[in-house]
């Protein structure tokens, strides 16, 4: 399979935005060419497109089904494994937002809390650091509950919230049309 210039283009630009979110190149680059392929492929397809090792394909595979936007696919008469993504691109975000909050938020949160309880025990020395991270454990507790509550939503409804967003921009008074009454 070789990828047609606009196909490239779109890996080679999500590699290099994988680079900027943390994640690995050839795990980003994977990742886009299984998004826009029009059929699962399996390690050797997607080595063929990418000019990947195998043993790199394998492992950044492995991580991808770890964030559960890739998924392993059986084709009929064929004993290798394919591989499709998560098509629906909301579904994706929905799914990435998730992992990141429980790889990165939870622990976060986690630990705020352990740090708060030993500086409130350390006494005044400590009480400086114990009030910053009061106030960024309650803002990540903050955070988490209003992703809990839209995370409830169907994905009609959690698309609707987020398109709704410049209303509220304007019931609240922050729009363009309250910066034209000012």
């Amino acid at each position: 399979m070789t990828p047609t210039p606009i196909t490239r283009k779109f890996i080679l630009h999500w590699g290099e935005m994988g680079t900027r979110w943390g994640i690995n190149r050839s795990v980003a680059q994977i990742h886009a060419l299984l998004y826009v392929a029009r059929a699962p492929l399996n390690a050797d397809q997607i080595g063929e497109a990418l000019g990947i090792a195998r043993s790199n394909i394998s492992t950044s595979l492995r991580e991808l089904q770890g964030w559960r936007i890739v998924r392993t696919v059986h084709l009929q008469g064929d004993r290798r494994d394919h591989f499709e993504s998560v098509g629906d691109v909301w579904e994706l975000f929905r799914t990435v937002v998730e992992e990141r909050k429980r790889r990165e938020i939870d622990p976060t949160v986690a630990l705020l809390a352990e740090c708060i309880a030993e500086a409130d025990k350390a006494g005044p020395e400590e009480a400086h650091v114990a009030t910053r991270l009061r106030t960024l454990h309650e803002f990540l507790t903050t955070m988490t509950a209003w992703y809990e509550d839209l995370r409830r939503l169907p994905m009609a409804g959690l698309v609707e919230a987020l398109r709704f967003g410049k209303k509220l921009r304007g019931m609240l008074g922050f729009g363009r049309a309250a910066k034209e009454k000012a």
